[in-house]
């Protein structure tokens, strides 16, 4: 019997929230409070689209997890990986400095019979350039729970992941 690979499942656990794919003005104001997202994981792509946030940034803000997880969200990744999100991020932003941070995101990450659950927090996350999409500097999840077969942590190397607000 052939184990997964559990790298794809604990690298997605501990990125999969913050990946966008639309651009908005970091000047002008963004109405929607939508966030959209794509992240790509051992050559497996997840991604879901117009995920409900409680304010557009620069304002402090938190993101629906019922807006990303299915039934309610749409979030969905290729190559036999699910996820999960477990709380609700809150992201502030220093428009001066050009970086958003994350408190605390958590996620279940599930290939086969094998679920993982990890915890990254005060995550930051460079702007980049005029638009509303931020990516990730390096960051480190903990496994909280989960297949003795997950590893106990999982790091995401800068730029690995991204959000886009809209």
């Amino acid at each position: 019997m052939r184990i997964p690979r559990l790298p794809a499942v604990t690298a997605l656990v501990a990125a999969v929230v913050l990946v966008g794919s639309t651009a908005a003005s970091a000047l002008g104001p963004t109405a929607e409070q939508r966030l959209d997202g794509t992240i790509v994981v051992a050559g497996n792509t997840c991604g879901w689209t117009n995920a409900r946030t409680s304010a557009d940034p620069p304002n402090a803000l938190s993101v629906d997890r019922t807006s990303i997880n299915t039934p309610g969200g749409n979030l969905s990744c290729a190559g036999g990986i699910t996820a999960t999100l477990n709380n609700n991020p809150a992201f502030t932003f220093d428009d001066t400095a050009g970086t958003a941070k994350a408190d605390l995101i958590d996620i279940t990450g599930k290939m086969s019979f094998i679920s993982c659950r990890y915890k990254a927090t005060n995550t930051i996350w460079n702007r980049d350039g005029a638009t509303r999409k931020y990516v990730n500097q390096a960051f480190t999840a903990v496994k909280t729970s989960g297949s003795f077969l997950c590893p106990g942590s999982v790091t995401t190397a800068a730029g690995d992941a991204s959000m886009l607000f809209h």
